[in-house]
């Protein structure tokens, strides 16, 4: 019965309207013609986030990167220091997304998680020099 609850819901999340999503979170073109293309299967859907998250984590490091390079002494110190405590956060939050019993839906969930954290924190950064 988890097993049943737990597809359910991760069906509703994988419907969601991804286009809002993406749009918001600043999520590329060529990602939603992927999912467009690729998506009605849980490979196709892995692929295009993993495309993604590479992408995201480009802007992710070019925004971390020119805010480093804006700060001074301690405010440098201390955004070295949160960007890797917030890596830790990220990667373990989004491995507990992997539920071992979820099937292959968790290992989607797990995949996505990681895209929106990331493109998530790319904006945020991004938002420090605005």
């Amino acid at each position: 019965m988890k097993t049943f609850a737990f597809l359910c819901a991760a069906l509703a999340l994988a419907c969601a309207p991804h286009a809002a999503s993406a749009h918001e979170l600043g999520l590329s073109k060529q990602h939603t013609a992927c999912i467009d293309k690729n998506g009605n299967t849980t490979a196709g859907m892995i692929e295009c986030i993993g495309a993604e998250v590479q992408r995201q984590d480009a802007q992710l490091n070019k925004a971390y990167k020119a805010l480093m390079a804006e700060l001074t002494g301690p405010r440098k110190t201390q955004l070295q220091d949160t960007q890797r405590l917030w890596i830790k956060y990220r990667d373990a939050n989004c491995a507990f997304y992997a539920d071992p019993d979820g099937g292959t839906m968790a290992r989607v969930l797990a995949n996505d998680c990681m895209l929106n954290a990331t493109a998530e924190r790319a904006r945020e950064l991004e938002s420090f020099r605005q």
